[in-house]
């Protein structure tokens, strides 16, 4: 299998963004940003799934992170759809529960090539870490409609806002790592009876 690595820069009158992804990567990660708590998110996905992230944003954070964080949520889907390749020999299919003390997730996700959320997340809070968590939604929404995925995220329980947002990132990194991953017996195949996805 050929390197799975991309490089994708968006530029907007509202949001000037670069992202680089290696998919087999270690978990190295770099952000700049200017919103700290998504860049700590963006990390569990890094470390969690194995994959080298490089993320920098200039976006229009004097009205708010709205717009920088959708952006980078659809720059870096579509580095992943770049990335991916044709997806032959890969599993496709990746799920994870992850817990942090009282809190706990669960991802499932597909690289069907259609864009899918179910997101099922009643936050304790509004925001945290200055973050406003609605815009969790929003990125979700981004990745999957560039990176041409089925994402399915719950949390099934938590009362911290922070673990509840960690226990997503890492589960979705985990899940990520699991169907990125490149099965020996589906050498050369595509893993759909379609023939593509």
């Amino acid at each position: 299998m050929s390197a799975r690595t991309a490089t994708v820069e968006r530029n907007t009158l509202e949001t000037q963004i670069k992202v680089s992804v290696n998919l087999d990567g270690t978990g190295k990660a770099n952000f700049e940003t200017g919103v700290p708590f998504l860049d700590h998110m963006m990390d569990q996905i890094a470390r969690h799934g194995l994959i080298d992230l490089d993320i920098v944003a200039n976006g229009d954070l004097h009205i708010d992170a709205h717009h920088t964080v959708e952006d980078i949520g659809i720059t870096l889907g579509q580095a992943f759809a770049k990335a991916v390749g044709d997806k032959k020999g890969m599993t496709r299919y990746g799920h994870a529960y992850v817990p942090l003390d009282e809190a706990l997730s669960r991802v499932v996700i597909d690289f069907s090539g259609r864009p899918g959320l179910q997101m099922h997340v009643d936050f304790t809070r509004g925001s945290v870490g200055g973050f406003d968590v609605d815009l969790f939604s929003e990125f979700f929404h981004g990745f999957i409609n560039h990176a041409q995925v089925t994402l399915h995220i719950d949390n099934l329980r938590g009362k911290n806002t922070h673990h509840q947002a960690e226990t997503i990132f890492k589960a979705f990194g985990r899940a990520l790592r699991m169907a990125l991953s490149v099965d020996e017996r589906m050498a050369g195949m595509m893993p759909s009876t379609k023939g593509c996805l």
